[in-house]
């Protein structure tokens, strides 16, 4: 049988991965480099050119999407059925896995599969059964550990004794939980791999049976795999299997959530002799985007080192801009992509992203303005997100008492025992007697017909309104927001969540106070007022102004923008890229510092940003960025440094000038020595205020001015002639 088809239109490593001896092989898949075309040609290569059986290859993706695109180029590949191949997630085969063998597993035929949304209602159930105060354990953080627990393949009892209180009680969590799953013929996704992994332990005559049915195993995004897909998959294997991971350690991101980045460096060990093949040609990016993803990633120790190339043209430079502010940044990101959209492109081929959610707010403002249409890819806008609708909740609740949705939304927000019975007769009574839930309160109260307990804490929440808006009555906007906030134990609710999901909800509502304040001063994009809206107060028209914006459903459909988190870009790739924010302490996040190797993941993360532009990426950064109402001075972030300055060009907004890059890792314009020696993002140290950074200096000699900030007191000017300084580097 003639079988060159398959090698066509295929480079030299490509063909070299597609037509590999039949034995364990490791294909370390550059960033657009083609691994879904090499997976698809190598299964072709093994039924065709190895006479495999379709019937014995297992083949492994992460997506949904990606498993039916493989299905596709398969069948139009051989023009044959897929259905004798199993192609899917591992979560998707796991499930296909106990479906068939449920008995064995011990459980029900028709066991139900637990969603997100289910599984934290359940959480919540058992909590309260317990006795436990959600206020103080949050049942998300109680479901993040159940699921960490089970992505390392531990069952409640095998969760190692501690001391600690947070261990003890989320251990006693999960063992409660554990049990009413049990009983209830419950499975959520965690438990899918979890449990057929204990399938394969406990049923040896079913382990050899799929061992020896799957004599070949294909396995795509090899990096992301955490510590029971890799348990799950070695068993599998067995000493007889074939397995050819896809992989790239240099777009290992997802170590948050329990990827684990030495599973791709342990394979070659563990299932010796492993054959390497690098995929290195990209067939995406310029040579110019290329050589400067290779210099930033050179920066990591213990990659297996590869170098990403292009037969393409060099392209123009990367464009660095340097915005005054963050709202400075935004405008020059939407100048630069209404230009691209003027000159005949589409809004589509065009991408801003950022390391934190919470920068989606001023980058949002300013293309509502610009009335250019986006879309936040795979998540909300920013007052569409919960936490911020938490927020305006209760500062509506302020101005408006007979705000029913406002009121349904946080009686119960954080949790204060009033549940969902409980609001359930309120609102009945309300509706009866043509009342707001609040005056229904008022009245249940009066009456006496709640229980104590209830009355107590219904009396509580109407005290608690009450007291913010007499606290908030002198106070600013941004000053109310900040109030509010805090004292409605909102930031505690939302930052007791642990990992990443936690750490963005605290960032977007410390982002509500700044947008409260560019709202009521120092606007870029001032909101005009109507003539017949003076009356009303601020916070009525600030929250008019979110209404208006959040009903804006433009976007929705048709070409957009793409505003996404640099998580989420992954695999994705645009003509024109946008990385906001490049900043020290932003990007790479300021908790990166705190772990061991998460520096090496945001420079990962970094890597990834760059390798989606496709003809031209401009990064930004701001001098100043308001966060929680005040301006911080961040220096431009070290990824910016590690790219060689001759691909670089800084882009001025005056007349949009550009000009080769400053030799310091600053921009030319930021870079330059005042008489005394001293430039701005120089560190100091000064001998009252400690360690600082230099943000701006005036004049010379004696008489020169600098402003430093420092870490523990923040701005100060100084005069150099006083301040006895020493620099730092």
């Amino acid at each position: 049988m003639d079988v060159s088809h398959i090698l066509d239109n295929l480079n030299d490593a490509q063909r070299q991965a597609v037509a590999a001896p039949t034995g364990n092989m490791l294909v370390v898949a550059g960033a657009g480099s083609g691994k879904t075309r090499v997976l698809v040609h190598r299964i072709a290569w093994l039924i065709e050119a190895e006479g495999v059986s379709p019937h014995s290859l297992l083949a492994v993706t992460f997506t949904n999407k990606a498993a039916q695109e493989m299905r596709h180029r398969i069948e139009e590949l051989l023009k044959i059925s897929v259905r004798p191949l199993w192609v899917g997630t591992f979560h998707g085969i796991a499930h296909r896995l106990l479906r068939m063998h449920w008995r064995e597993a011990g459980l029900p035929q028709n066991f139900q599969i637990l969603d997100a949304d289910d599984q934290l209602r359940l959480v919540k159930r058992v909590m309260r059964s317990m006795d436990i105060d959600e206020q103080k354990w949050p049942a998300r953080q109680a479901v993040w550990f159940i699921n960490g627990q089970k992505d390392e393949g531990r069952r409640a009892k095998q969760v190692p004794a501690s001391d600690d209180l947070f261990q003890i009680t989320h251990k006693r969590i999960y063992e409660s939980y554990e049990t009413l799953c049990q009983q209830s013929g419950l499975v959520d996704f965690a438990e899918l791999l979890l449990k057929s992994h204990e399938l394969w332990l406990e049923q040896p005559e079913m382990l050899a049976h799929y061992q020896k049915r799957f004599q070949h195993m294909l396995v795509d995004e090899f990096q992301d795999t955490n510590t029971i897909q890799y348990a799950w998959l070695k068993v599998l294997a067995g000493t007889s299997s074939r397995i050819t991971a896809v992989g790239d350690d240099d777009q290992s991101i997802y170590g948050w959530r329990g990827a684990k980045i030495e599973n791709i460096h342990r394979f070659s060990d563990d299932f010796a002799p492993v054959e390497l093949v690098r995929l290195e040609q990209n067939y995406r990016s310029t040579a110019t985007i290329l050589k400067a993803a290779n210099a930033l990633i050179a920066n990591n120790a213990d990659r297996f080192g590869k170098e990403l190339w292009t037969d393409g043209p060099p392209g123009d430079p990367i464009r660095v801009y340097a915005g005054y502010n963050d709202l400075d940044e935004a405008r020059f990101i939407t100048d630069r992509s209404a230009e691209w959209i003027d000159g005949g492109g589409s809004p589509d081929d065009v991408a801003v992203l950022y390391r934190s959610n919470a920068q989606s707010r001023v980058l949002e403002e300013a293309l509502l303005r610009a009335q250019i249409p986006y879309r936040i890819y795979g998540g909300l806008r920013f007052f569409e997100r919960a936490e911020i609708k938490n927020a305006l909740c209760y500062m509506r609740l302020l101005i408006d008492r007979n705000s029913d949705t406002a009121f349904e939304r946080i009686v119960n927000t954080p949790t204060r025992g009033i549940g969902d019975k409980t609001v359930e007769v309120i609102r009945q009574q309300a509706r009866a007697r043509e009342l707001s839930m609040w005056q229904s309160c008022k009245d249940a109260l009066a009456e006496g017909s709640l229980s104590k307990r209830v009355a107590t804490k219904v009396a509580e929440f109407l005290t608690l309104i009450d007291e913010l808006d007499a606290a908030c009555a002198e106070l600013s906007l941004h000053e109310l927001a900040d109030h509010v906030i805090e004292a409605s134990g909102l930031l505690d609710f939302h930052s007791r969540e642990r990992g990443e999901r936690g750490l963005a909800r605290k960032e977007n509502l410390e982002e509500l106070v700044s947008a409260c304040r560019q709202f009521t001063g120092d606007l870029v994009f001032p909101i005009p007022a109507e003539p017949e809206a003076e009356s009303q107060s601020v916070l009525e028209q600030f929250l008019d102004q979110v209404a208006l914006d959040s009903g804006d459903r433009q976007a929705e459909s048709g070409p957009c923008v793409q505003l996404m988190t640099l998580h989420s870009a992954k695999g994705l790739e645009y003509p024109l890229v946008f990385l906001a924010g490049m900043e020290e302490g932003l990007f790479p996040h300021k908790m990166s510092a705190q772990e061991p190797g998460r520096i090496e993941e945001e420079r990962r993360l970094c890597y990834v940003g760059m390798t989606r532009a496709m003809r031209e990426l401009y990064i930004t950064h701001a001098e100043t960025r308001r966060l929680h109402g005040t301006d911080n001075y961040n220096r431009p972030s070290r990824f910016l440094q590690e790219i060689p300055r001759d691909l670089i060009h800084e882009v001025r907004m005056k007349g949009a000038v550009e000009r080769p890059y400053g030799g310091t890792g600053l921009p030319s314009g930021m870079a330059e020595e005042s008489a005394n020696g001293l430039r701005m993002g120089q560190r100091v140290m000064h001998a009252k205020f400690g360690e600082g950074v230099v943000v701006q200096c005036e004049g010379d000699g004696e008489r020169a001015r600098i402003q430093v900030n420092f870490s523990d007191v923040g701005a100060k000017w100084l005069m150099m002639g006083y301040a006895n300084l020493d620099i730092l580097d």
